[in-house]
């Protein structure tokens, strides 16, 4: 070997060894939790997830409490005194439930476009400034029209919450470690129904007092402990991981691989084109689990705005009947939280969804066929039919969002899901028809109907996505490989190697 051939090689050992370190610094550096083998150090994980865990989580609870909180609190003023001032007459009532879905359908995916441009601390917490604003000035209307037009605004600024938490929250934990996280964010709305009642029953006592009635007070009072939560929420809810101020480098580097060994490292979708639109609204998941949500949502929805209404005809005066509906938020909170624990230890969500169907089955079948049924009874069917339908609804969201892969896919994902599926909030504003109490023929009958549509559309999408699981395991999907590199890269979940949630 000559002189100048020992110098090259010389020169491409020692290259090819800067190389190495070079690349085990970039992997969060030689002392790095994560190996070159690709394994990761189960210790810094765990340190990893609790961090997360009380990072995010805690402040996009009580955001999520207020945002449900302060949509339901029309229920807890209608029986206070609000229809009679108001003149609610006739189906008064349900447009100013229905009218708030309007804004608050048409600009979730909108939202979760700008979301991805900005940072959601100042988003979602801005939009949280506005809507509680909103809900104070309801306190203060004079007439049905007034309070129509703020109801369009309140969903006009809560639009874009749930979908802004799931999308920016999925892109923190592995696939299987986000049903039980997601149902405990859910589980705030329950949480905020109950202390929603019990706000009502202390807030009763202040009718009358500086010339307004208790009615107006629940919105005055719940409005301003939003405004003042939501300045406060700027400083603490987190921004993207690349963003995320409470996160080292290393841990950075630590969250980024761990999403990666989840299967998701080839299934990106980080380029919204042609071929990305055409891979989202071609997509059976995205459809299918948006019709899922909405038959399961519809039970979650009436049962909320109506059940203060429900409980005072089973024969509860107004303040008792706010009482009431606290245990029944308690009970289904304790349900949704074990089943989301379940779902998660048997990485298997389908199942979840069908038991909280046969739950709230049982309770509709009583409510339906109530004639001679002492209120005790109608009261423990209200229980199932909540506890089955909060089973079911965060599973399935988690669902969805576990089986997209990609930022503009899982954007457009969980957005379009939330857009469809609220449409259960139409729906369950209008079918509980004051003509009809205290029976709601209409309301108990419409709702069930929805249930096992939902439960008929998770049907077909198991069947689907296993059939869907078995051909890429088998190698007959490689051939999407073959397409222009650019499209490759930007398959999202339609990747060969990306497998789904059952």
């Amino acid at each position: 070997m000559s002189a100048a051939e020992e110098k090259q090689a010389v020169d491409g050992q020692v290259n090819t060894t800067v190389h190495d370190i070079e690349s085990k610094l970039s992997d969060g550096g030689l002392d790095s939790p994560r190996h070159t083998s690709g394994h990761i150090d189960p210790a810094a994980e765990r340190r990893l997830l609790w961090k997360l865990d009380f990072t995010i989580y805690p402040i996009l609870y009580i955001v999520y409490m207020m945002s449900f909180l302060d949509r339901i609190n029309i229920s807890n003023a209608r029986i206070q005194g609000m229809t009679k001032e108001l003149n609610l007459t006739g189906n008064r009532f349900n447009i100013a439930l229905f009218i708030y879905f309007v804004p608050y359908i048409l600009l979730e995916v909108p939202s979760n476009m700008l979301i991805r441009k900005v940072r959601p601390s100042y988003y979602l917490g801005g939009m949280m400034f506005c809507w509680g604003i909103v809900n104070m000035a309801m306190g203060f209307v004079h007439s049905y029209h007034a309070l129509v037009g703020l109801r369009f605004l309140l969903g006009m600024f809560e639009a874009g919450v749930l979908p802004g938490i799931i999308y920016l929250t999925s892109m923190y934990y592995k696939r299987h470690e986000y049903q039980r996280r997601m149902s405990v964010l859910f589980s705030s709305t329950l949480i905020g129904g109950a202390f929603g009642g019990l706000l009502a029953y202390a807030i009763a006592g202040l009718g009358g007092h500086m010339g307004y009635a208790a009615w107006r007070w629940i919105f005055i009072i719940e409005g301003a402990i939003t405004a003042f939560i939501a300045i406060i929420s700027m400083f603490l809810i987190v921004d993207w991981p690349e963003q995320c101020k409470y996160l080292s480098g290393e841990e950075k580097d630590l969250l980024k691989r761990r999403l990666e060994l989840d299967g998701t490292e080839n299934a990106k979708m980080d380029s919204l084109n042609g071929y990305a639109y055409k891979r989202i609204f071609t997509d059976y998941k995205i459809w299918l689990g948006s019709l899922i949500y909405m038959g399961i949502g519809t039970t979650g929805y009436a049962t909320t705005f109506f059940m203060p209404t429900i409980l005072n005809e089973f024969g509860w005066v107004a303040r008792t009947a706010q009482v009431r509906t606290i245990p029944v938020y308690v009970v289904s909170a304790a349900g949704m939280l074990s089943a989301a624990w379940a779902s998660d230890r048997l990485r298997h969500r389908y199942g979840f969804i069908i038991l909280g169907t046969l739950i709230a089955t049982i309770g509709y079948g009583i409510l339906i066929g109530q004639t001679g049924l002492n209120r005790e009874t109608k009261y423990a069917a209200v229980f199932l039919v909540c506890l089955g339908g909060y089973i079911a609804t965060p599973i399935a969201l988690a669902w969805n969002a576990n089986n997209m892969s990609g930022h503009w896919k899982r954007a457009f994902g969980s957005g379009f899901q939330i857009t469809l599926g609220n449409i259960a909030g139409i729906i369950g504003a209008n079918i509980f028809l004051a003509p009809e109490a205290p029976k709601y023929h209409t309301g108990y009958g419409t709702a069930f109907g929805m249930l096992w549509m939902g439960a008929l559309a998770a049907t077909v999408l198991v069947v689907l996505m296993r059939r869907e699981n078995a051909k890429r395991a088998a190698g007959l999907r490689d051939g999407r490989l073959n397409a222009p590199h650019e499209e490759v890269t930007n398959m999202g979940d339609y990747h060969p190697s990306f497998r789904y949630t059952l």
